[in-house]
């Protein structure tokens, strides 16, 4: 039998509040007090302390895995499909790891959509800044010009980037169930040009700016023996609770700000913008969509505006 630390941290509170219930009004007040610290313990942060550091590779060699020539995810050592509870009892560390593990997938498949099916990344907005939010799709050499027939790929929610279907079939099963690779060599073989959608690409993350309060005690007109003492004071409590976020969340991850990419904030956006801006554009006669999922609702929306 294992008990957690957060386990071992809240039985003694529970036996307090047991015993306190017991007693008279002064109790009571004691019992609601409890209450209340209790009501602001998060057992997830908790559980924080027991992690290992959420310090993971950045290449598929350093997990250990590599594709197969069938395209399967495979321990190079083992030869075993990836586990995802590595660590038992620390579901939260494990997701980390397969979330990590998940970027360098998308990368891979960036590299395969552009060796493999021989696509050009095209950044967006095309008249984007140097220093703005930008996205891409791919496109094959004679996407805007083939005269007769274009196909277009849309995926689906979450996670998941330009040529991909479902990460979790990359992850499991194999590139081809996963990917959109099959249908790109399909279409690029029997003469279309190919356009490739990314409508989960919407915003960049950056770390979000400490801002930096000044304090009252810098009034010119206070004495100087009470801003002191201000400023003394101030310094305690900020070391106190700096030593209480450490002990409470020592692997707080960076507080993040989103900035939405221009014109493509959304799936339904990107679908509107890469319309106008590429396959309205282009001279084939004909143009197919495949889309998967949400990728059909952004279709839709594209065919309702562009009517």
């Amino acid at each position: 039998m294992s008990i957690s630390l957060s386990s071992l941290i809240l039985l003694p509170i529970w036996i307090n509040m047991a015993q306190i219930q017991q007693g008279g009004p002064d109790e009571k007040e004691k019992t609601t007090a409890l209450k209340d610290l209790l009501s602001r313990i998060d057992l997830d942060e908790l559980m924080k302390k027991d992690e290992p550091p959420l310090d993971f590779p950045d290449t598929l060699e350093g997990f250990e895995y590599a594709f197969n020539e069938k395209g399967q995810l495979r321990h190079i050592k083992t030869g075993e499909p990836f586990v995802f509870n590595y660590r038992e009892d620390l579901h939260r560390w494990n997701q980390k790891r397969y979330e990590a593990l998940g970027e360098i997938i998308t990368k891979y498949v960036y590299e395969l959509l552009e060796k493999d099916c021989n696509l050009k990344k095209i950044s967006i907005p095309v008249d984007a800044t140097e220093t703005e939010p930008k996205s891409f799709i791919y496109m094959s050499e004679d996407a805007l010009t083939n005269p007769q027939k274009l196909m277009v790929l849309i995926h689906g929610s979450g996670v998941v980037r330009a040529g991909q279907w479902a990460r979790r079939l990359i992850i499991n099963e194999d590139l081809d169930s996963g990917t959109q690779i099959p249908f790109i060599k399909r279409a690029v073989d029997e003469g279309y040009g190919v356009i490739v959608l990314n409508p989960n690409e919407n915003y960049i993350e950056v770390e979000k700016p400490k801002i930096h309060v000044q304090s009252s005690s810098d009034s010119s007109d206070e004495p100087a023996e009470k801003r002191e003492r201000k400023d003394k004071v101030s310094k305690e409590t900020k070391k106190r609770r700096d030593f209480y976020e450490k002990y409470r969340n020592p692997q707080r991850e960076k507080e993040m700000m989103q900035l939405y990419i221009r014109e493509n904030g959304s799936p339904e956006e990107h679908a509107i913008y890469v319309w106008d801006h590429f396959i309205a554009q282009s001279a084939a006669e004909n143009v197919f969509f495949v889309a998967h999922s949400y990728g059909g609702l952004a279709f839709v929306e594209l065919e309702v505006t562009s009517k």
